[in-house]
């Protein structure tokens, strides 16, 4: 079965909150999981819409699969680099603030007819 997929790599979004988003579509038709993304207000939905489409256009223009029968067989959230920061406290001391980033991908399928 032929696939097709996108990735975004140091998406500045924590994963634990990209995995929200993704969970949602996991499954659905493209055009369903594009629904459900629009009406999510989340930050993470515009990105994740952003690569549906990319994934798409893939399927489309790299396989020449049928956009309308496609499905979003997998997407996933890995953990990209960390950006390491510190904010002054009290007393002359300082804490680390953790800025994570997120490595996105979507795989895209077409889906059997029958």
């Amino acid at each position: 079965m032929q696939q097709a997929k996108a990735v975004a790599k140091t998406v500045r979004i924590a994963p634990r909150k990209a995995r929200l988003v993704v969970d949602l579509i996991r499954g659905k038709q493209v055009g369903e999981a594009i629904a459900i993304l629009k009406h999510t207000n989340r930050a993470a939905s515009p990105i994740v819409e952003k690569l549906i489409y990319s994934a798409v256009a893939n399927a489309e223009h790299n396989y020449e699969m049928d956009t309308d029968s496609l499905i979003v067989s997998e997407v996933y959230v890995n953990e990209g680099v960390t950006l390491k920061r510190f904010r002054p406290r009290a007393q002359g001391r300082a804490t680390a603030i953790n800025k994570r980033t997120s490595h996105i991908t979507v795989v895209v399928t077409e889906q059997k007819e029958g």
